[in-house]
């Protein structure tokens, strides 16, 4: 066999090789293979069971969290990781214009591993509870996997939460799409639905008080009179 022909035949696969490398990387880059959010009704919120994360936990149904003044509500991905810190630690900034406005800032995780809640509490400014069945995840339960790791944007976020001077751990489940939720009181509704395309996608604060700020608090049948 002639070698200049075994050489060019190498080369051949190799840049092939090359090219679909570089073709796949491109499109993880993009939106395309990312899963589509499902947006969230308000009967299936309110239907969520929480648990508080005492000693002896309280279940109740979600829609005590806002039925009154409305809620910030973030559905953290893993406490432990250092871009949900990041993203605890913005919407914390807000607390007090939401205090002005009497809107409360909540926070759910999809399991209590070890101390990780605890140690997300210096982070994050609320209240935290238990959503064991997952379903601020859903109503289509979202993961992103290995392919994060290829994207520019995770990358980007990385770097941006790290310099900011965050770090975290691999403690816990971190695969399933967190987001974060403004509710209204009463059936005002969903006011804000920011669903994380990719690690470290997070809210964008100014838009989490815009929404907060259109919150019209309920009034009793007594002070209606």
């Amino acid at each position: 066999m002639d070698p200049s022909f075994f050489t060019m035949g190498m080369w051949s696969i190799g840049a092939g090789a090359i090219g679909a490398a570089a073709v796949a990387l491109l499109l993880a880059n993009t939106d395309i293979f990312l899963s589509k959010p499902q947006e969230a009704a308000l009967e299936y919120l309110e239907d969520i069971d929480l648990k508080t994360l005492e000693k002896e936990p309280r279940t109740f149904k979600a829609k005590e969290l806002w039925e009154k003044n409305g809620a910030v509500i973030m559905a953290v991905r893993r406490p432990g990781c250092f871009l949900c810190r990041e993203e605890a630690a913005d919407l914390s900034s807000l607390k007090p214009k939401l205090d002005e406005l009497g809107v409360p800032l909540y926070a759910v995780v999809k399991e209590q591993v070890r101390t990780e809640v605890r140690d997300f509490q210096p982070y994050f400014k609320g209240e935290i509870f238990l959503d064991e069945q997952k379903k601020f995840y859903g109503p289509q339960r979202r993961k992103m996997m290995f392919m994060g790791f290829v994207r520019l944007g995770v990358w980007y976020n990385f770097f941006r939460a790290w310099s900011g001077g965050f770090s975290g751990n691999l403690e816990g489940e971190g695969f399933i799409l967190g987001g974060v939720f403004v509710v209204g009181p009463g059936k005002q509704g969903i006011l804000l639905e920011h669903r994380e395309k990719e690690f470290g996608d997070k809210v964008n604060p100014d838009s989490v008080l815009e929404a907060a700020r259109r919150i019209k608090p309920q009034t009793s049948a007594s002070e209606k009179k």
